[in-house]
């Protein structure tokens, strides 16, 4: 919105410092910090209210012991991050960007499925909330909507993107030298599933004091890596013709990805100012609200800059504890026995006796420790 009211406005002399609006950078950084402004300083009033309205966390009775005096905690706290997510966006996004209202949809989406989930946990007062197969199938609904406007409208997307929509990159693997092209009956229900899965698995992975953020916000810096070096040109004095980045490195190339780099920044700053509260031991929690969003954010992310399989690895965190899930249940319905002390896996840890922090912050290394993993295939290929 600032960039389209502000930015045409640079062509007069005493306005001329807005023309620092057309540089992606300078918004990416005006939308993290404006991000983490809002998060930060509206959170302890956000709080106080969650309180009074009695908004509080309900515990497993099943689950760790140490769990049990979290109940009553306020929870929903995703509904600001999401708002901290949404509103720099919005600000400072380029509105006409087709891959930046499409993400924030899809975020918006799952954001109101994810309430709906924690409105009906609080008010029955159990663990319950909206059935599996209704979250699934609202999930499925919002990701097939967008997802379709965008690969199946030819005239709302640019030129350059239509002919490589369908794409799949394999990571360490040069995008051009060895195309993989999907058809479209194949590829779009494989992108609504990366992006249901991704939501899925960040919400399974909210279930300690941080433990979710970290890793979202860490993925998503390596989005906004990711999707400004997609469009990113540079010119260089003596050349006529401009550096394209994503050539150099043979990435998709796609000149309008880079708007997308302004919600991985928003998201970052969002999750950064929620952080200082969620931090062990949390004043307040996610909720479905904001895992259910985040993660249907990253998965857009990830399909937009071909990133659908690079994202198991990225995102080996949420994948590792979505798996240890399926896993536990198959074999308990087969055989009757457990796997895990409990699953998702980090109760596994917490069962065995490892302290709620050295959880929280060996997953965060571990999730640092992928993202450099994903970022190194930017050159190995």
């Amino acid at each position: 919105m600032l960039y389209e009211l502000l930015f045409p406005l640079h062509r007069h002399d005493w306005l001329g410092f807005l023309n620092v609006l057309r540089y992606v950078p300078f918004r990416v950084l005006a939308a993290t910090t404006t991000a983490m402004l809002i998060s930060f300083f509206v959170s302890p009033w956000f709080i106080r209210r969650l309180q009074s309205k009695q908004i509080g966390q309900v515990v497993r009775n099943d689950g760790p012991a140490t769990h049990l005096k979290k109940q009553g905690t306020p929870t929903m706290g995703g509904a600001l991050i999401l708002m901290s997510v949404l509103g720099p966006t919005i600000l400072w996004a380029d509105p006409r960007n087709p891959f930046v209202w499409a993400t924030t949809a899809v975020t918006a989406g799952y954001g109101v499925i994810g309430f709906l989930d924690d409105y009906l946990k609080i008010n029955a007062k159990n663990t319950a909330g909206l059935a599996g197969r209704y979250k699934l199938i609202g999930q499925i609904l919002i990701g097939a909507g967008v997802l379709s406007y965008v690969f199946l409208k030819k005239d709302a997307v640019p030129a350059d993107w239509w002919e490589l929509r369908t794409r799949l990159a394999l990571p360490f693997v040069a995008f051009d030298k060895h195309p993989i092209n999907l058809p479209i009956w194949l590829y779009l229900p494989f992108a609504v599933f990366v992006v249901v899965a991704m939501s899925n698995a960040v919400n399974l992975t909210d279930g300690l004091d941080g433990l979710a953020i970290g890793p979202v916000m860490i993925n998503a810096g390596t989005y906004l890596i990711w999707s400004y070096l997609t469009g990113a040109t540079f010119g260089i004095a003596g050349l006529s013709k401009k550096f394209i980045v994503a050539e150099y490195l043979d990435i998709p190339n796609v000149a309008s990805m880079g708007e997308l780099a302004v919600f991985c920044g928003a998201m970052i700053g969002a999750g950064i100012g929620f952080l200082w509260y969620n931090t062990y031991p949390a004043q307040v929690f996610m909720g479905d609200v904001g895992a259910l969003a985040l993660g249907g954010g990253l998965g857009m992310l990830a399909v937009f800059t071909k990133n659908e399989i690079l994202s198991i690895f990225l995102g080996g965190v949420f994948f590792i504890e979505a798996v240890s899930v399926i896993i536990q249940v198959f074999w308990f319905k087969t055989t009757g026995k457990r796997i895990f002390l409990m699953a998702p896996i980090h109760h596994h840890f917490e069962k065995k006796g490892w302290p709620e922090p050295k959880v929280i912050v060996r997953f965060w290394i571990i999730s640092i420790l992928l993202a450099l993993f994903a970022l190194m295939s930017l050159k190995v290929r």
